[in-house]
C-alpha cells in the first residue's frame, strides 16, 4: 500500500474525542466522596509500612481533592485538615516530613496504580503519551531547577522539568508515571552542596528527557499490567530516533510528530502512486581499486540511492486530491476537523547514523482548515503538522487518525492536575519530595477520573463497545471493553500475589 487516498468531502464520524464525554464535578460531587475516597486509599495503603504513613497518605490524597487552600503545600494541608490547635505545629511538619523524606516506595503504588488503570480504563489498543510539563521557580534550591526551556512561560526561564507518561482509551485518560528532568550542570563539583541538600541519589547520573522518556516506557512494559498498542508523542520526543527505537523494541506503534525538516525517501513517485520510486540502501564502501587506502568500516548512503526530501516538500508534491478531511471532535462552536493523507517511506536516520535508511514508516500529513473555510472547504496554504509512525502498511488512515487525536488527553491531565490538584503548586526542594508528591497527585486524579466515569454511567448509561468496526474494508484493532468500574475494595491487597 503506498497511499491512502479519499475525496475531500470524506467526514470520518468513528473516531470522536477520546473516552467519554467529560462531566463538570461540582463541590457537591467531592464533598460527599468521603467514604468512596477512603476505599479508594486503603487499596493502595498496605503499601506503606507504618500505620503513620498510611494515615497520612489519606490526609493528603484528601487534601489534593478536597482543601480549598491557595497552594497545595504541606502547612496548607494540615493547617486546613487537621486545624490550627496546640498540635498544629506538631501535624504540619509530620506532613512536611511524610511527603518531602518519607521512606516509602512510589514505584510499588505507581504499579498498583497502574493495575487499577487497567480495570477503569484499559484497551487493548490504547495508547501511551509521552509529554512534559514545567513549573517556573523562583530560587535556586529546589533539585533540577535552573534556567532552561519552559513550557508553562514559552521562553527560557527558571523552572523544574518534569516528563510523563499519560494513557488513554476510548473509556478516558490519567496519568501514569513521571520522571524529573535534572539539566547536566547539576552533575558538576559547583552542585555537589546542592545535590546533597536536596538529597539527589549519589548514583543518579545525567540522563536526556528523550532517555527519561524511554526509561519510563520499558518500565511500563515491564510491570506488564496495563494493555497498550500505540504511544504518541509532540514534536520534542519525536524528533529523537533513538527514542522511537527504544519505543518500537517494546512492540508499541508509534505515531509522533516530528520537525518540518524531517527527511524521508518516499516509496512512491510524486504524482503517480503506482510508480515505485527506487529505495536507498547503506553500503560500506570497498577498498580503492588501486588497493590503497583503508578498507571502509562504517556504512554509508550509496551514491545510487534518490535523495531524501524534507517532509515540507513532500507535502507541497502531493495532487490536491490526496487530501481528505476528516472529522476529529465535536468542539463548542462545531465539529472540529483537519485535512489528511498519509504515504509510505523509508525514514531517514538521526544521531550517529544521520543520513543512513531507517525503518519504514507511514507519513501522516495533518492540514489545518483556516477558520471560516470548513464549510466552503476551499484550499488556502493552513499550518501543517507531521507525523511518522511503524505501524504496519496495512493501517487504516482512520485508525492512524484516530491515533493522532488521542495526544490532547495528557493536555487534559495538566490541565486537570494543575491549580487546586497540586501538579504545579507545590513546594519541595527534594528529590523524594518531588516524586513523592507527583505520585500522589497521580493517585489523586486517577480517583477523579474514577469518580467521572461513576456519574457518567449514573447521568448517560453508555452501550457496551463493539467487539470490533470497519472501517475502509479494513478491521480495525479489538479493542477490550473495560470492566464496569466496582468501588476499591479495602481488602483487596494491590501487591502482586505468589504463584
Amino acid at each position: 500500500m503506498g497511499t491512502m487516498r479519499g475525496t475531500r468531502e470524506t467526514i470520518a464520524d468513528n473516531h470522536a474525542e477520546v473516552g467519554p464525554a467529560l462531566v463538570a464535578l461540582t463541590a457537591a460531587d467531592l464533598a460527599g466522596v468521603g467514604e468512596e475516597l477512603a476505599a479508594y486509599h486503603a487499596y493502595f495503603a498496605p503499601l506503606f509500612a507504618r500505620r503513620e504513613q498510611r494515615d497520612w497518605a489519606a490526609v493528603y490524597l484528601r487534601g489534593l481533592l478536597t482543601a480549598d487552600v491557595p497552594r497545595k503545600n504541606g502547612e496548607a494541608l494540615a493547617l486546613r485538615l487537621l486545624g490550627a490547635g496546640a498540635d498544629a505545629a506538631r501535624q504540619v511538619r509530620a506532613l512536611q516530613q511524610f511527603i518531602g523524606a518519607g521512606a516509602w516506595d512510589d514505584a510499588a503504588l505507581l504499579a498498583a496504580h497502574e493495575r487499577l488503570v487497567a480495570e477503569t480504563l484499559g484497551e487493548d489498543d490504547g495508547v501511551l503519551i509521552l509529554d512534559g510539563s514545567d513549573v517556573p521557580k523562583r530560587g535556586t534550591h529546589s533539585v533540577g531547577v535552573a534556567a532552561q526551556w519552559c513550557g508553562a512561560t514559552g521562553k527560557t526561564d527558571n523552572c523544574q522539568a518534569g516528563v510523563f507518561l499519560g494513557y488513554a482509551s476510548r473509556q478516558g485518560y490519567t496519568l501514569l508515571d513521571r520522571q524529573l528532568y535534572v539539566p547536566k550542570p547539576w552533575f558538576t563539583d559547583a552542585y555537589a552542596a546542592r545535590r546533597r541538600a536536596c538529597r539527589l541519589p549519589a548514583d543518579r547520573a545525567f540522563q536526556t528527557k528523550a532517555e527519561l522518556a524511554a526509561a519510563l516506557v520499558e518500565a511500563w512494559h515491564r510491570r506488564g499490567a496495563l494493555p497498550a498498542t500505540w504511544l504518541v508523542c509532540d514534536e520534542w520526543f519525536g524528533r529523537h530516533q533513538a527514542l522511537l527505537d527504544r519505543v518500537a523494541a517494546v512492540g508499541l506503534r508509534y505515531l509522533a510528530e516530528v520537525p518540518r525538516n524531517t527527511h524521508v525517501w518516499p516509496l512512491r513517485e510524486r504524482g503517480d502512486a503506482r510508480r515505485a520510486r527506487p529505495r536507498p540502501r547503506a553500503w560500506v564502501p570497498p577498498r580503492a581499486a588501486s588497493g590503497k587506502g583503508r578498507p571502509g568500516t562504517h556504512e554509508r548512503l550509496h551514491p545510487d540511492s534518490p535523495s531524501a526530501l524534507p517532509l515540507t516538500t513532500v507535502a507541497a508534491q502531493l495532487p490536491g486530491r490526496r487530501w481528505a478531511r476528516y472529522r476529529l471532535a465535536e468542539g463548542r462552536k462545531g465539529p472540529i476537523v483537519a485535512d489528511f493523507v498519509a504515504l509510505r517511506a523509508v525514514a531517514s536516520r538521526s544521531g550517529y547514523r544521520e543520513g543512513l535508511p531507517g525503518p519504514e514508516v507511514w507519513v501522516l500529513l495533518r492540514r489545518a482548515v483556516p477558520s471560516g473555510e470548513q464549510a466552503l472547504g476551499r484550499a488556502g496554504d493552513p499550518e501543517r503538522q507531521y507525523y511518522l509512525s511503524n505501524a504496519p502498511a496495512e493501517t487504516p488512515l482512520a485508525e492512524l487518525i484516530r491515533i493522532c487525536g488521542m495526544r490532547w488527553a495528557i493536555e487534559c491531565c495538566f490541565a486537570e492536575g494543575q491549580g487546586a490538584r497540586g501538579l504545579d503548586d507545590y513546594e519541595l526542594r527534594s528529590w523524594p519530595g518531588w516524586h513523592h508528591h507527583m505520585t500522589l497527585v497521580i493517585l489523586a486524579h486517577h480517583f477523579l477520573v474514577r469518580l467521572r466515569q461513576r456519574l457518567m454511567d449514573q447521568r448517560h448509561p453508555r452501550p457496551a463497545a463493539p467487539a470490533g468496526a470497519r472501517e475502509g474494508g479494513h478491521k480495525t484493532a479489538r479493542s477490550r471493553r473495560a470492566p464496569r468500574r466496582t468501588p476499591v475494595a479495602a481488602a483487596r491487597d494491590p501487591r502482586p500475589q505468589p504463584g
